[in-house]
């Protein structure tokens, strides 16, 4: 397999350009669809080449100033700024965004623009700051096919695909680009979870991208990931068809709702391991050597479980593996007690046990007052451990814009145990494979499998009522 080559230049905090409102609205206007706000993102970006460097094993951003800009979200409407910024963007206190606006660094169509300031369609939001990007995993973007129209990656897990929220050069499409030369464009055809590791489709062109973008949403491409989940997962094929409702835009928070849409995946059981081999894995993993007592308490094994979605609802995967009891075991969602409870969610499809709010504010504070950890399997010493290396707040400030500073995220963070494995047509005109992880393999001592058959058993659970992937 081919890999992208490692860079680890150091390169100091530098400015960029603010980009002028005309030329901004001329460019964007060429572009469509998913595009635009992609390219309205990037407007101005005269960072070359991009200020990585490789430290501890993590890829690092230098700290550059950057000028964001992007339209109006049909939700925005009719809201005030300050209010927008608050529920939207959580990396920074609502007290920064306050004074930034009365400082002038957010614009509106280029103009300053107070708090109080009512959003109307067709405004361009522009935010002038100081950034500082999370590290990633400097783990390399593998290439597994390319051909004259399409790239077809095994993303690495904890690397977000285009530039979002905390994460800008920090991202598969920033770090192909690196590579390729700046006048290259990428064109994702599918999504990924910063988290999920795996296949992606990179087109080079537009009309390559819209092709097998409207071939997937037609269903007649099946998807298969691997995960890794606490316990003995059920013999057979597991077919969950509840519904999927987004209860925050601003974490990106799903569950399984009466009232969400229509979701439906597919499940079977690869292997399962016993208790022991999970207690041989987890020390070296967790980095738990010569600490006492079982690293995980209450431990059943674990399960590696194949997964077959036929629709795709964000988190789709890992909100109906937390609603059949068994949730990837590292989630720092979808398996952490401090914010479901001792039942992780399961079977709560009216939201008797958890209201949205209670969820929304208890995982709001992951990150900031407490560690966002998966906690399926806790103890003390495990939470002592994830203390010391996970990433929130560190109470110390950044000296040219004052905005408060992270810790460096802990391994756990980095990385989700849910893989994007396979992708094929439905017709068998292509299809592509990629290794199974590390995580997904037997552990030392146990035998298992190494490899996946066909996807034939998964199809059959489901084509009377989804013959499109048949």
């Amino acid at each position: 397999m081919e890999v992208l080559t490692d860079i680890s230049s150091p390169a100091p905090a530098v400015e960029l350009p603010i980009v002028k409102e005309n030329k901004t609205r001329s460019r964007v206007s060429r572009a469509g669809g998913k595009q635009k706000a992609l390219l309205a993102a990037h407007l101005g970006d005269e960072i070359w080449p991009r200020p990585y460097f490789v430290e501890n094993g993590l890829r690092r951003v230098a700290p550059y100033h950057y000028t964001y800009n992007t339209w109006c979200k049909e939700r925005w409407r009719g809201r005030q700024l300050l209010e927008i910024f608050d529920s939207e963007f959580r990396d920074r206190p609502v007290a920064y965004y306050k004074e930034a606006m009365e400082k002038g660094m957010i614009l509106i169509n280029g103009q300053p623009a107070m708090p109080d300031y009512v959003v109307k369609n067709g405004d361009l939001v522009s935010h002038k700051t100081h950034r500082h990007e999370p590290p990633v995993t400097a783990d390399e973007v593998g290439i597994i096919h390319e051909d004259e129209k399409m790239i077809v990656i095994n993303k690495p897990s904890g690397i977000p695909v285009h530039p979002a929220g905390r994460y800008n050069f920090n991202s598969v499409v920033e770090l192909m680009k690196e590579q390729r030369g700046p006048q290259w464009i990428a064109y994702p055809c599918n999504r990924l979870d910063r988290l999920t590791s795996g296949i992606m489709f990179i087109a080079k062109d537009p009309v390559s991208a819209e092709e097998l973008r409207a071939q997937i949403a037609q269903r007649s491409v099946r998807k298969e990931y691997v995960a890794r989940v606490g316990g003995n997962f059920p013999d057979g094929e597991v077919v969950c068809d509840q519904p999927i409702l987004q209860i925050s835009p601003k974490l990106g928070l799903n569950r399984v709702r009466a009232d969400g849409k229509e979701a439906r995946t597919v499940f079977k059981k690869l292997a399962y391991y016993p208790p022991q081999a999970e207690a041989e894995q987890i020390p070296e993993q967790a980095g738990l050597e010569g600490e006492p007592g079982r690293p995980w308490a209450n431990a059943e094994g674990y399960s590696i479980v194949r997964c077959l979605p036929v629709t795709g609802r964000t988190h789709q995967i890992r909100v109906h593996l937390q609603h059949l009891g068994y949730p990837i075991e590292n989630d720092p969602i979808y398996a952490n007690q401090r914010v479901w409870g001792i039942n992780l969610g399961r079977n709560d499809p009216e939201a008797v046990e958890n209201t949205d709010e209670d969820i929304i504010t208890r995982l709001n504070r992951m990150g900031k007052e407490d560690v966002a950890d998966a906690v399926a399997y806790y103890d003390e010493m495990v939470d002592k451990y994830h203390q010391k290396k996970a990433e929130k707040m560190s109470g110390e400030f950044c000296e040219v814009c004052d905005t408060p500073l992270y810790t460096d995220p802990g391994d756990h963070e980095l990385s989700l145990w849910l893989h994007s494995l396979r992708y094929e047509d439905a017709g068998g005109a292509w299809s592509y494979v990629s290794p199974l992880p590390r995580w997904a393999t037997p552990p030392t001592g146990f035998s298992g499998p190494t490899t996946v058959g066909s996807l034939d058993s998964l199809v059959d659970a489901v084509k009377d009522t989804n013959p499109e992937i048949s």
